[in-house]
């Protein structure tokens, strides 16, 4: 274990606390490590929504040309930003076990759902699925990390903005006025942490290999899987989840228009021993509810 494992990381606070929860794994484990920060695209460019950047894996793509040529061993990710296609020579290595997967809104005290309210998000997924339920309200944008989006909040005359609860909690930030939107399906492997390393380096993927948390990950392919066949990304309005529940995966995705107003979804079980190929089963059936029709007007309305 004389190696020291470099671990490729955003500089943002909550990006900085992912990674420092698997330095601290992989040293409880022996192993010697370093942090490597590094600024994003996605960081940098905070004046458009993220659909209209035109990027994929925007948060990512710095830190792979950091391992690829050799700055970084490892890298950490929110695992909702990370592409469902990694890039050649790059290998999932360790999903951590998941934190929640809830989306919430929080808010400056009373709030009225009936009532005209304007409500802030960068995401298309939660702006579509908000829509649905409140068409009466307006939907604005809101970039920025954690702790910047919650300043703007407080400097906007919005009754809400929607936040992963999950990153909130994981830096000590969730404020006292929120509520759980235990209706609102998440973007496919929110809440969880992945690592990847470069496929070629076995030291640092027999290393990493060791946080891998089964459960985690068979819920989270599940999800990419469906995002992939759906050929969601950053670009379309799509949400799933899978969960556990006595030897069967339980999943729900949905798939709306940007709108709001159409909404396409699937729910099923399966053994957990067959869950490869159950995200692309039930892609499949969006797909064919309707959903090849409304990925080619949501790809028409965003180019």
């Amino acid at each position: 274990m004389k190696k020291t494992i470099r671990i490729g990381t955003r500089d943002s606070q909550l990006a900085l606390w992912q990674a420092h929860t698997v330095q601290d794994k992989l040293e409880a484990l022996g192993y010697t490590t370093e942090l490597v920060p590094v600024k994003s695209t996605g960081d940098l460019q905070l004046e458009k929504p993220l659909y209209e950047l035109g990027i994929t894996g925007i948060f990512t793509k710095t830190l792979d040309i950091a391992m690829l040529n050799g700055s970084v061993d490892i890298a950490v990710h929110s695992m909702k930003d990370v592409p469902t296609l990694l890039p050649t020579g790059i290998v999932q290595t360790a999903v951590l076990e998941r934190a929640s997967s809830n989306d919430i809104l929080v808010t400056k005290g009373t709030f009225a759902p009936e009532k005209a309210a304007t409500i802030a998000t960068g995401s298309l997924r939660r702006k579509a699925q908000w829509l649905h339920r409140y068409p009466n309200h307006e939907v604005v944008g809101l970039r920025g990390n954690v702790n910047s989006r919650l300043q703007k909040l407080e400097d906007n005359p919005w009754e809400g903005a929607i936040f992963a609860k999950a990153g909130l909690e994981r830096i000590e930030v969730l404020p006292e006025n929120y509520i759980d939107l235990d209706w609102m399906i998440p973007a496919p492997s929110q809440g969880a942490m992945l690592v990847v390393a470069l496929e070629n380096d076995a030291f640092s993927v027999e290393a990493t290999s060791k946080l891998n948390h089964t459960p985690s990950e068979i819920c989270t392919h599940v999800e990419r899987e469906f995002l992939r066949v759906l050929e969601g990304g950053c670009t379309a309005p799509i949400g799933a989840i899978a969960t556990i529940i006595e030897d069967k995966v339980q999943f729900k995705g949905v798939l709306f228009s940007l709108d709001g107003v159409t909404k396409i979804e699937v729910e099923k079980t399966i053994e957990t021993s067959n869950y490869k190929g159950f995200g692309k089963k039930c892609a499949d059936e969006v797909l064919a509810n309707g959903g090849k029709e409304l990925m080619a007007l949501i790809k028409s309305g965003l180019e």
